[in-house]
């Protein structure tokens, strides 16, 4: 166990890929066997991986030292990079036939989700102008949330509320993305930067793609990303300034 353990400490992200790995795949034979498809196997390796995190400490499951190397799998830097080489494999001429359709799209979806978002907090009871912003923003992305919370100097427990609130999103559009694609005409690339662009969450819109069409993530992942931009832009100054004119 001693070897075992020093082998694993020595080539920490290596076994964090491993474990990912491992759950990766039984999560897909889970949806296979078990629900014939209808949850996709990513839902159920995010839901997975979010139990595990609960599981863990500050950090979470980084926080067991078997388990280190997920704290650099999981960071920052490899979510960006993941991000941009999975944009990189989108093709530009579809790029530019989306071209308005997609601009229009990333407008009305931060707007429509900030306002949703922060509507419903508002009516539970979180009236003040900071909690309804971060709220808001929270609803477009889980991203978004912490990043305009902290910039308007919202309080820790919004700021958590946020983050729920958009990996609750995420999971939903995870599971609910390949169902409703035929429904919605989610079937070419085109639509896939537009459904990016009114989603806006990254990772619960490359899962549901990858779910529905592996061929079309990069293109619904481009747009999501730039959602994410447009929103932590918009949410703590435009969007918050406009909540203090009107509150």
């Amino acid at each position: 166990m001693k070897l075992f353990e020093k082998v694993i400490d020595a080539n920490d992200l290596v076994f964090a890929f491993l474990v990912v790995g491992v759950i990766m795949y039984l999560s897909y034979w889970v949806a296979r066997h078990f629900t014939n498809n209808k949850i996709p196997g990513a839902a159920i390796a995010i839901t997975s991986g979010l139990i595990l995190a609960f599981l863990g400490g500050k950090k979470g499951i980084a926080d067991v030292p078997l388990f280190s190397g997920m704290a650099l799998l999981g960071g920052a830097m490899m979510r960006d990079f993941s991000v941009v080489a999975t944009a990189m494999g989108a093709n530009y001429g579809e790029i530019k036939k989306a071209g308005l359709a997609a601009f229009i799209s990333l407008l009305i979806g931060v707007f429509v989700a900030f306002f949703a978002g922060g509507t419903i907090g508002y009516a539970m009871g979180y009236t003040d102008i900071k909690d309804f912003t971060t709220i808001g923003a929270g609803a477009c992305s889980f991203i978004v949330g912490p990043i305009t919370g902290s910039a308007i100097g919202a309080g820790s427990d919004v700021i958590a509320i946020s983050i729920a609130i958009g990996v609750v999103k995420s999971i939903m559009i995870t599971i609910g993305t390949p169902i409703v694609a035929k429904q919605i005409g989610l079937d070419n690339p085109h639509a896939a930067m537009v459904f990016g662009g009114l989603i806006g969450t990254t990772s619960g819109v490359a899962a549901g793609l990858a779910a529905t069409n592996p061929k079309l993530v990069p293109y619904g992942a481009l747009t999501a990303t730039f959602y994410t931009g447009i929103g932590a832009l918009l949410c703590p100054s435009v969007f918050y300034l406009i909540l203090q004119a009107i509150l």
